[in-house]
């Protein structure tokens, strides 16, 4: 693991001299996050005093650090995609964990993670008749390929996935489904959990009806002519068949000609292909604590990211926030009562290996993760915290929502999911904490090409620092325990 995960690699890392100093200038134009006007001193019912002081000077002090930038630029320039067991992805891990270093983080590693291994090869589309269109089109993860030379089709357009397994046998037979359903565009997000269903599930639904390829409208809200991709899952039993997502313009298109009756027929080309199992990492930071340095808060982001863009916003953005409040909080004359873990896990977006793995490596020491927060939905402006602690921690909720205030943060319910990676935490019953974070613009360029660093606003970023570094760092220095609660399996998130 660590001769294939050498330093070496990155041994010229700093010899960049800022590519991306154009987009840079104009990302720093954006004005600066100015905190929201207080309402007088609040009283705080379980945090003491010297706690809400060093709380809120790390807050502070957050909004002027830069090194979440300095850390997503360098990850988004210097390595870009990083799909899961790919080149790329390996580079990611030896950047990471060199980053970490330097930034003189405890206890950096990489914890090895057997990873699957998909290929995306070319693709391509268009509708053959009535009237030839180029389609613009990209594989769906885990999708097998066409057969060579492409597959050519009728189009039989349902409007959900209910639709396709409402069809009678026979309906699709030899002919390429299309789902034409909409994402609805909200601040929470909440659309992705339905437009999402026929993305993972669609392919096998149309193969048990006959149909020899699927095509879906994008699980995204984007209005540019870019393509969404994301994972698919196909189910035992069931043929195999090639499942790729339509631009929302080009979804338009095709659905425009089918609406003007008679056939349509399409072409697609697919160089998907499965290329076994490889090698990846978790990477692994600490702030060892003081007192109780068994007790953990786990910081997760997942390091891994589509082949797309450049896995800025999905989840450069995260690993960013998670490392640099991480560092803000080591710089603090002393150390938290307890230990505060960054976990930047391998391939989060093709089947939650990095998470699966963590949860087997530390399932033994689960008794003594105190928290976990998660940080996997881009760099806008946090606007709700959150929480999934017993009733009786709720005046520390109250009293950490206070503290966030300042930084246009409000309370929100007790209801957090806290994330994929934070699966085996939320299994052990260990409280999860959400930081919300406006969606309104994510799911234009989500799983798309668009994933670049020029999407980022620095302020954002860092007011996403600041509530991080204040919240992590809270939980680990405050005395009293947290507990355990049950917490529902979430549907799959973004």
């Amino acid at each position: 693991m660590h001769n294939r995960f050498h330093r070496s690699a990155f041994r010229n890392r700093f010899r960049f001299a800022l590519p991306c100093a154009l987009i840079f200038a104009a990302a720093c134009a954006a004005p600066p996050f100015e905190p929201a006007e207080s309402a007088g001193t609040p009283t705080f019912s379980v945090l003491s005093p010297e706690l809400v002081s060093t709380a809120s000077a790390l807050r502070d002090r957050a909004l002027e650090d830069e090194r979440a930038w300095s850390f997503l630029e360098g990850l988004s320039v210097e390595v870009g995609p990083r799909s899961a067991g790919s080149a790329g992805d390996h580079r990611a891990v030896v950047w990471a964990r060199t980053t970490l270093q330097a930034w003189q983080l405890a206890k950096v590693r990489a914890e090895a993670v057997t990873v699957p291994h998909w290929d995306r090869g070319n693709e391509s589309g268009r509708i053959v008749s009535p009237f030839p269109q180029k389609l613009v089109l990209t594989a769906l993860g885990g999708s097998v390929g066409t057969p060579e030379g492409g597959l050519e089709a009728d189009v039989l357009r349902v409007e959900s996935l209910a639709a396709v397994g409402a069809l009678d046998a026979g309906d699709a037979e030899g002919k390429v489904v299309f789902i034409d359903e909409r994402m609805e565009r909200t601040k929470t997000g909440d659309g992705y959990r339905t437009a999402v269903a026929k993305r993972v599930a669609g392919a096998s639904a149309a193969a048990e009806k006959g149909a020899v390829g699927l095509l879906i409208r994008s699980a995204g809200t984007s209005t540019t002519r870019i393509a969404h991709t994301g994972t698919m899952r196909y189910r035992d039993g069931v043929p195999r068949i090639p499942a790729a997502a339509l631009s929302n313009t080009d979804a338009d298109l095709l659905g425009a000609q089918v609406r003007r009756g008679g056939p349509v027929r399409v072409h697609i080309e697919l160089g998907a292909r499965d290329l076994g199992e490889a090698e990846s990492a978790n990477v692994i930071a600490e702030v060892v604590g003081r007192e109780l340095p068994e007790e953990v808060i786990v910081l997760a982001a997942h390091l891994d990211s589509w082949d797309l863009g450049t896995g800025t916003i999905d989840d450069g953005a995260g690993c960013a926030i998670m490392a640099a409040a991480a560092r803000l909080i080591a710089d603090l004359p002393q150390p938290p009562r307890r230990t505060i873990r960054v976990l930047l896990a391998a391939n989060e977006e093709h089947g939650l290996s990095g998470a699966k793995a963590y949860g087997e490596r530390y399932g033994d020491a689960m008794a003594q993760h105190v928290a976990g927060l998660e940080s996997d939905f881009g760099a806008a402006r946090v606007w709700s915290l959150r929480s999934r602690v017993a009733e009786d921690q709720l005046p520390l909720v109250d009293d950490l929502a206070k503290l966030l205030a300042p930084l246009g943060i409000e309370l929100g319910g007790n209801e957090a999911e806290g994330g994929a990676d934070l699966r085996p935490l939320r299994a052990a019953g260990v409280p999860v904490f959400d930081l919300a974070q406006d969606g309104s613009d994510y799911f234009d360029i989500h799983h798309t090409i668009d994933d670049t660093l020029d999407k980022v606003d620095p302020a954002s970023l860092r007011q996403n620092v600041a509530a991080y570094a204040t919240l992590a760092y809270v939980l680990a220095e405050q005395p009293g325990e947290l507990g355990r609660v049950l917490v529902p399996e979430p549907q799959d998130g973004p």
